[in-house]
């Protein structure tokens, strides 16, 4: 497993939301619906997203845009236009007063708008699960990442349109896979640009640190150690100890720390095992070493961030 891996696991938790969206001027939504993670695919005419801090964005056709829910925005027709549409949490889609247009504005499957042709088409998808295992990849993104039609080249963002009006045996699931294609896509075009990838991201290319970071995200419940770490992948403790920490920011254990945690916090939320089974899978031979581990971290016990 590698951060991206970390990143769908976390993210997909609640699953994803993928609507067709057809339009025709004027319109304007006024985004609020807290998603951490949404991808929006300008298939057709052109569009804008105004982010309340993060600035103006204009979409042409067969360009990407990632918002990671930091803020609330606008996505338009025009800046100039005002909102007429709310998408709340759940995509629960108001008028500005609350009123419900579920169905007022449905154009049939996975598709919503104001036109059953409409003159600007999105294909807009949405990451509703919040973790903190993703929480290291989130915050190394701005609010708003634009990719343009002619920086990358995917065959992806025609077939997610093609599949987003189809309805058949796992549609759902090849959907789902669809995005995450995408979402990869997107990522690692964004990360391979000079001075947008974060140390650690560019460690899992290291040949000593990258293998060092794998062992620890597929084996969190290993009694791992500077020492045994060093041996694992061929190296002294030393050299091994400064360039861990060198190349990804943080010493090896309190990365192994950080990422036992995180996935501890992840558990606790998403399952019903006990604190005792939550620490024996992420590597603390008690629950009180987890729960001591847990608040010096978080601030909150296990059990009162589970109730959160």
């Amino acid at each position: 497993m590698d951060a991206l891996v970390g990143l769908l696991d976390g993210v997909r938790a609640r699953g994803a939301f993928v609507l067709r969206l057809r339009m025709d001027p004027p319109w304007s939504l006024a985004i609020r619906d807290e998603a951490p993670l949404a991808l929006i695919c300008q298939t057709r005419g052109d569009a804008v997203i105004v982010g309340d801090h993060s600035g103006t964005f204009r979409l042409g056709a067969g360009d990407v845009a990632l918002t990671r829910g930091t803020e609330n925005y606008v996505f338009a027709e025009d800046p100039a236009t005002p909102p007429s549409v709310v998408i709340n949490p759940g995509q629960r889609c108001t008028t500005l007063s609350g009123e419900d247009l579920q169905f007022e504005m449905s154009l049939g499957l996975r598709s919503w708008g104001n036109s059953a042709t409409g003159s600007s088409e999105s294909i807009v998808c949405a990451y509703e699960g919040r973790s903190e295992v993703s929480a290291r990849l989130l915050d190394a993104l701005p609010a708003v990442l634009v990719l343009r039609a002619d920086e990358w080249d995917t065959p992806l963002i025609d077939l997610l349109s093609v599949e987003a009006g189809r309805d058949g045996p796992g549609q759902e699931a090849y959907l789902d896979r669809l995005l995450d294609l995408l979402l990869i896509g997107v990522l690692r075009t964004w990360f391979d640009r000079d001075g947008n990838a974060p140390s650690w991201w560019q460690a899992e290319q290291d040949p000593v640190v990258g293998p060092a970071l794998k062992l620890i995200y597929n084996n969190p419940a290993h009694p791992w150690t500077v020492g045994n770490l060093a041996a694992a992948v061929g190296c002294s403790r030393a050299v091994f100890a400064r360039r861990f920490a060198d190349q990804v920011g943080e010493p090896p254990i309190a990365f192994l720390t950080g990422w036992r945690l995180a996935l501890a916090a992840d558990l606790l939320r998403g399952s019903e095992a006990t604190i005792a089974a939550v620490a024996r899978q992420v590597g603390y031979s008690t629950p009180f070493a987890l729960s001591s581990a847990f608040k010096r971290s978080y601030g909150v016990s296990p059990n009162e961030h589970r109730a959160v």
